[in-house]
């Protein structure tokens, strides 16, 4: 998806600008707003992928007018009531105006350290050997897909050097909408800063995490209409 998040190398919205012991939360809502995600989370209706999606869809002046709270709670909101799990005019009044859905359970306090200390592992079994290695020059794909992707739009067919591989992993463009895990190989390919965005650059080299559907054998040029995300290369 081509939308506001994806904002590498876009000029005009000025340096980085980390603050000096920044802490978690700023203010006690978005500590709220943190915690009523990730419990909505385990009532197992979405996964993290659909999650990232619900807040890359807001419109672009709403994103870039929302601090990053307020985008988590505005995806939240979608995800729930696109769910039935709450109605509109519920959100609107603050109160409860109809029965809760079925078969929709809350982790017991007692359990949440637990819970959460479990986490999410993405790691699967891929039926089909890696395509590539380590040290191999790979080009990702020149892919706009209108849902959620990992590869950033700065980072399309561009070419690079495969540095890591990581194994079989959930493929997040198929998660998020609903079509199955779909595992890939999931590899970190480094590529110079000039190869990103030309000889002013300032970046030595940037690393993006590439499922194996995003790349192609930068040595064979016949693969250049084969890369497509939501399938191999």
């Amino acid at each position: 998806m081509n939308g506001a998040q994806d904002l590498g190398g876009m000029m005009g919205f000025g340096p980085v600008l980390p603050e000096a012991d920044e802490p978690v939360f700023h203010a006690e809502w978005e500590r709220r707003a943190f915690a009523i995600t990730v419990a909505s989370g385990f009532c197992g209706r979405w996964n993290i992928d659909m999650a990232r999606s619900a807040r890359e869809s807001l419109s672009p002046p709403q994103y870039l007018a929302s601090s990053y709270y307020e985008i988590w709670f505005e995806g939240l909101r979608r995800l729930l009531t696109a769910r039935g799990m709450v109605g509109a005019d519920e959100l609107e009044s603050g109160s409860v105006l109809r029965a809760p859905l079925p078969g929709i359970s809350a982790v017991p306090r007692d359990r949440v350290a637990e819970v959460l200390a479990r986490g999410g592992p993405t790691e699967r079994a891929v039926a089909s050997p890696a395509r590539f290695r380590v040290g191999q020059s790979v080009r990702t794909g020149n892919l706009h897909p209108t849902g959620h992707t990992r590869l950033p739009r700065y980072a399309r067919d561009k070419v690079g050097t495969v540095v890591a591989l990581h194994g079989g992993h959930v493929f997040p463009d198929t998660n998020a909408r609903g079509e199955g895990e779909s595992p890939q190989w999931l590899y970190t390919v480094a590529f110079s800063g000039r190869t990103l965005w030309g000889e002013l650059s300032s970046a030595d080299s940037v690393r993006v995490d590439c499922w194996e559907s995003y790349l192609m054998d930068a040595d064979a040029p016949d693969e250049r209409q084969g890369a497509r995300a939501g399938g191999p290369a």
